[in-house]
């Protein structure tokens, strides 16, 4: 019998995935705009179908990483339409409609929940009850809340943590080597997320090393990061750290186009700003990161409890600048830092 599709959810065949398969693939497959997707096939009676659903806080600029995810999950045996289906929701833009999204998710739980950023988390954790969540993307699952510990994390919930405070200070040094002429940094931040406060911590702690002056940028919507951005972009000298948040990921356009306009030096946490046109990228390879929890996703399947799996740190980093947008900005990069470079954009 063909499984009941949950209201507002686009199903559609998923082929076999290999690793040949190519980012813009995958991208034609699943469509351009909408929110919502489910990656499921007529069943083979002969099999259970397990169901893996999936929380992501951010945009589908990032369906990269979901085909990481879902490349290793075939490797492992986990076949769409014979013994998986894989529902995803994106990221909105409006927090109080995501929270929606994931009470519509619990309608039916899961086997497993997938969640992406700290946000998706903390939706999803109040209404999961027993379900297993494997998370990604998540800074400082401890002082969030959202486990005991990274050794023994506890309850229903467990993942590959992504950055912790002090790397507020390794951002505001890549961007202060990068353009050494900048004295003024302000951090784009989410004031109620508690990673945020300790990577604004870190970055006030190392300002008066690197003589920098650093401004804390509280923001909660576009409108409030249009003005902070043009207030701070009135004297000169000065750059912006992009923190990595649902907000910004989905207000990323609107902040490199308001930073290359002031030419406001930015440094993003996402590969994908890079693309779009920031000026420096220096963060976790979430491809890698993907391709990592389909392994731990392939566990809970199986039968592990996540309270057994430790919660993971980032392992794999990369650096990348955007040479088209220095030239606008009228910045050379110093060629010691593009020698440390994995990407360069010309």
């Amino acid at each position: 019998m063909r499984p009941r599709r949950p209201r507002g959810v686009l199903e559609f065949e998923l082929p076999n995935l290999g690793r040949s398969m190519r980012r813009r693939e995958f991208i034609s497959l699943v469509g351009g705009t909408a929110v919502t997707f489910s990656f499921a096939a007529q069943a083979q009676q002969s099999e259970k179908i397990r169901r893996v659903g999936i929380l992501m806080g951010s945009g589908p600029s990032l369906r990269v990483n979901v085909t990481a995810f879902l490349t290793r999950l075939d490797e492992l045996g986990w076949k769409s339409g014979r013994n998986l289906r894989t529902d995803i929701h994106w990221w909105s833009g409006d927090a109080e409609q995501m929270r929606t999204v994931a009470a519509d998710m619990l309608v039916e739980p899961p086997d497993v929940l997938v969640a992406f950023t700290n946000l998706a988390l903390a939706l999803l954790k109040p209404l999961a009850g027993n379900v297993p969540i494997v998370f990604v993307g998540v800074g400082d699952p401890v002082g969030s809340g959202f486990v005991n510990s990274l050794a023994q994390p506890g309850g229903n919930i467990t993942g590959f943590a992504s950055y912790d405070g002090p790397m507020g200070s390794k951002w505001l040094e890549v961007l202060k080597e990068s353009v050494p002429q900048v004295t003024r940094v302000m951090a784009i931040l989410h004031p109620e997320t508690p990673v945020h406060n300790a990577f604004w911590k870190s970055i006030e702690a190392a300002a008066p090393r690197l003589a920098v002056q650093a401004t804390p940028g509280g923001v909660h919507d576009a409108p409030e990061i249009e003005r902070k951005i043009s207030s701070f972009a009135v004297n000169g000298n000065a750059g912006l750290i992009v923190l990595p948040h649902a907000l910004t990921a989905a207000n990323r356009e609107l902040i490199i186009e308001l930073a290359n306009g002031h030419h406001l030096p930015t440094i993003f946490a996402e590969e994908v700003a890079l693309t779009a046109g920031a000026l420096i990228f220096h963060g976790i390879d979430f491809i890698d990161n993907f391709a990592h929890v389909a392994d731990y996703v392939d566990r809970v399947l199986r039968g592990a409890k996540p309270a057994e799996l430790p919660v993971q740190a980032p392992i794999k980093f990369k650096l990348g600048y955007n040479l088209k947008t220095a030239r606008g900005m009228g910045l050379d990069i110093p060629p010691i830092m593009l020698s440390r470079a994995d990407e360069v954009i010309e």
